[in-house]
This record gives C-alpha cells, structure tokens and sequence, in this order.
C-alpha cells in the first residue's frame, strides 16, 4: 500500500498500549454486568429476558448505529480526540448506572454506556494501521484486542471481590449519591477510573494517514459500491465473526449465572474463575492467534486472517458444546480455560482482515460497518436468544445449560461453514485491493 509505514518504533507499541488501555475500560464497564444478573433481577423485579435487554440490546442498538457517523468524522478529523470523548461518556454513563432507581434509568445509562463505547474500536483501528505495516497488523491489532479479555477478566475479578465485600443485599449511604443498592457500587468501582485513561489520550500523537493524508474520506456511494463489489468477501467474514460473537456474548453474559443455578457457586466464586480464564487462557488466545496469522501470511497464505478465524470457530464448537453440559462444577471450570482460549482467537485477526481489505480512505467506516454487522447479530442477539430459550422453549431457570449448548452449537457450526466459503473470495478482493494500492 502506498505510504505504507515500515518502521516499528516503541512509541508506535506506546500508542497500541494507551489504546488497550481503552479497550480494557471499554470491556470491563459493559461486562461488569453479568455477575449481578441475580440481584439486578431480585431487586428490580425484572426476568431474565429484560435482563438480557440490560447485557445485551440497549447497550449495542445505540453502539452500532453512532458507530457509522463516528467513524465517518475519523476518516477526517482527528481520532485521538474522537476517543478521549468516547471514553469520558462512556466512563460517566457507567458511574450513573450506580444511582439508577429503577429499571428504565439503569437501561438508559447502559444506552449511553453505548453511546461513549461507540467512539473507540473504529477510529482505534484506523489509528493502528496507520503506525503499522500490514506483515505486523495483525499482532498489532491483537494485541489492542487483548484489551477486552483484560477488561472482561479484571471485571469479573474485580466485580466478584466487590460483590463479595458489599454483599448483594440491603442498602448503602454514599457521600453525595444517597442510598444505592449494594451491587450498585460495583459500577462506580470499575466506571470513574475511565476518566484517567481519557486523559492519558493527550500523550498520543495523531499518525499521519497514508496515502494521500489530505485527501477527503470516500464518499458513501463509492464506499457502497465497493462493499457490493465485494459482497461475498465482507458477507461471510462480517457474518461468520457474527455468529462467533453471538455464541461468545450468549455464553459470556450467562456463565456466572449457569455457575450459580448450576453448580451452587457464589457469584464471587463464578467471578474469579471467568476473571483468570479471561486473563490468561484469553488474552493468550488473541494475541497468539494475531501472530499465528502473520507468520502465515508471511509464508504466502494470504488468506491466513480468515483462515485462523475458522480454525477457531471449530475449536469453540467443541469446547461451547461441552462446557454447560459437564456434570460437575469442577469439570465446567476446567473447560472454561480451553473455551476461553477458542473464543477470543478469531477478534484480533477479524478486525485486523477489515484493515487490509479496503482502500485506505474507508478504513474507519469500513470497521464500523464490521461493528455493526458483530454487534446486531452477536451483542443483541446473544444474551436474548439464551434467554428465551431458557424462559419460552425449556421453560425452567435450572435449563440454562442446556440453552447454552443450544445456541452455541448451531451457531457455531454455521459460523464454520461461512467462514469456510469466504477464504476464496477473501484472497481474490486482497489481490485486487493491493495491486490498485501499489
């Protein structure tokens, strides 16, 4: 690609760590969630359907539709900016979802949670092509995506000590904030330190773009165009990485639950097992997948991003299938490492695919058009479709495990197939985007 850089500096590897850094706040606030489904439920009187409205829909509608228009103003203005903003709302909407009331001021604060959250991944991944040469993206961008099991695992860890600490029940009296519920404190716990990466934006430096730095962003037709150009490549990458999502948000938003109903445990006790799967078996995932793929492409397999993607998606079968259907606690846990690993491996190379196959002027529109294709499908969908399952077609809380594997199952093996037919397509539209680039 013209323009392309060819030097790796520590400052450029500065830059992906202040913006994992993001990731990490990103993640942990929309994830912290899932360990106070009981409580939420017992103290709003709400059921597992409006809670999944909670985890999952209120939050991604508003995600992926500002996704679009944000993504257009960082194809021209600066991103850094963009993301400082993104992370003090989101940052701020957390810290309100600890003095909501009811149940309508809890989903309008997870609606602007949304709103904030919508400002980084877009920008962030423009940003990071920028500072890197396309034989390094994909560790790059995996690395930026070892953010959200970071943020997943400090939450889950973070939370459950919290919950632990508070308790789940009864009141507590806040300086300024009054009477809150105590699961209400959790989101103070992991929302404000947001604030401080929002700030520490300011030490980033906007890239240069490459190509022509001046020239303005594409224009929607001929973004458009070009997507139906390529419809075949972007269907089955968006829609395979989609319905990974959709298992990995189903399962993820329920598995403290499916502990607790399950296998008897706390949901501290859930808390800390996710929050170490998270933080070694999934980090390791998506970093070692992001490498995997550029040593692959380096040997010739040019179509390597979406090949581990697939490799990935079978791995997840298997271990989503198994996993809610152990007879004990113990053995669960010992399948949420293997689970954890699988789920996290397709994130990085997927986003990073999206960056090397669309000319450079679109990039950030094009990953918000990735977004909202994962998002619809796996973020909105996933913890709904869990729980209907669990209250409309099993009929019984204690089903969840069987809901999960469910889904999971045909979810994933639908991925596979997709995935599976995108790999041609895939390296004819590479093929075609660099040679017009050099």
């Amino acid at each position: 690609m013209s323009g392309e850089p060819t030097r790796v500096s520590a400052y450029t590897w500065y830059v992906v760590a202040v913006l994992t850094l993001a990731n990490v706040s990103s993640y942990a606030d929309r994830q912290i969630l899932t360990l106070l489904v009981g409580p939420i439920r017992r103290d709003l009187v709400i059921s597992d359907t409006q809670m999944s409205l909670l985890l999952g829909a209120s939050f991604a509608l508003f995600y992926t539709v500002l996704g679009f228009p944000i993504a257009r103003l960082a194809d021209r203005y600066s991103r850094r900016g963009i993301i400082a903003a993104g992370v003090t709302v989101w940052s701020v909407m957390t810290g309100l979802c600890g003095i909501a009331r009811n149940y309508t001021q809890l989903l309008l604060a997870r609606i602007g949670v949304g709103v904030g959250e919508a400002a980084l991944s877009p920008p962030a991944y423009s940003m990071i092509a920028d500072y890197f040469p396309r034989e390094k993206l994909g560790s790059a961008i995996g690395t930026y995506s070892m953010g959200i099991y970071l943020g997943v695992g400090l939450a889950q860890i973070i939370g459950g000590a919290v919950v632990a600490i508070v308790g789940v029940e009864g009141a507590w009296s806040l300086p300024l904030v009054g009477e809150v519920r105590p699961w209400q404190v959790v989101f103070f716990a992991v929302g404000l330190p947001g604030l401080l990466i929002a700030a520490l934006m300011a030490t980033v430096r906007e890239p240069p773009r490459r190509g022509a730095p001046d020239a303005p962003s594409m224009p929607v037709s001929e973004i458009l165009t070009f997507f139906r150009t390529h419809v075949r490549t972007f269907g089955a990458h968006h829609l395979g990485a989609a319905l990974i999502a959709l298992c990995n948000y189903g399962m993820g938003s329920w598995l403290p639950t499916f502990f607790v109903r399950t296998h008897g445990w706390s949901v501290s006790q859930a808390g800390y097992l996710l929050g170490v799967a998270n933080l070694t078996a999934g980090i390791a995932g998506v970093v070692l997948a992001g490498r995997l793929a550029d040593r692959m492409q380096q040997r010739g397999v040019t179509d390597a991003k979406l090949r581990v993607c697939l490799y990935a998606s079978l791995g997840l079968l298997v271990c989503d299938v198994v996993t809610p259907l152990m007879p004990t606690g113990f053995g669960a846990a010992v399948w949420i490492f293997p689970l954890s690993f699988f789920a996290s491996a397709p994130f990085g190379v997927a986003a990073a695919a999206v960056q090397e196959l669309v000319p450079d002027r679109m990039r950030a529109q094009a990953s918000a058009l990735y977004l909202f294709v994962v998002s619809i499908i796996g973020l909105t969908l996933g913890p709904t479709v869990v729980a209907l399952a669990t209250d409309y077609l099993f009929r019984n809380d204690a089903a969840l495990r069987y809901s999960l594997a469910l889904v999971s199952g045909v979810g994933l093996v639908l991925a596979a197939i997709i995935l599976s037919r995108g790999l041609a397509p895939y390296r004819k539209t590479l093929a075609q985007v660099s040679s017009a680039s050099s």
